[in-house]
């Protein structure tokens, strides 16, 4: 059934093993806001968030593709005669049914398809928005950022 697909793609995104050690965990969530916590904590906890923003984002293109590909079935079917003979594919299975049958199940779909996306991009602005906050928070400066000032220093 696509609708427990969907959900256990959903799930599958939201409840990846944090890849942060238990110490950093720990020190992360016990610190105090205003107290510091050591460098290794802080990179840690922002390359868990990037890799939780990269999650999202392959995990939209994935379903995105699938949509795409609803689509292009569904504006296949609509002109076809509701009784013409069609094929599905489910669960590895070809099965035989007629347009009518399979152009509403097509349909439905594509439409649970948009909302989870729509919820995974929700969910990914608000990781990219965390990430953002936490790397201002920190002051955290990538490779090329760094770089970049220097030359604008050297100048």
């Amino acid at each position: 059934d696509f609708s427990l697909l969907c959900a256990h793609q959903f799930e599958s995104v939201f409840h990846q093993p944090n890849k942060m050690s238990d110490a950093a965990k720990t020190a992360v969530s016990a610190a105090p806001v205003d107290q510091p916590i050591d460098e290794k904590t802080v990179l840690a906890k922002y390359k868990e968030l990037q890799s939780s923003c990269n999650q999202l984002i392959n995990k939209i293109t994935e379903l995105e593709f699938d949509r795409n590909e609803h689509r292009l079935v569904e504006d296949t079917l609509k002109p076809l005669e509701t009784t013409r003979r069609a094929y599905r594919l489910v669960g590895g299975v070809l099965v035989e049914r007629t347009v009518g049958e399979i152009l509403p199940a097509v349909t439905t779909n594509k439409e649970n398809i948009q909302m989870v996306l729509d919820n995974l991009q929700k969910n990914m602005e608000a990781k990219q928005k965390e990430t953002s906050d936490w790397k201002a928070k920190y002051n955290i400066k990538t490779q090329q950022e760094a770089q970049a000032m220097q030359r604008a220093q050297q100048q």
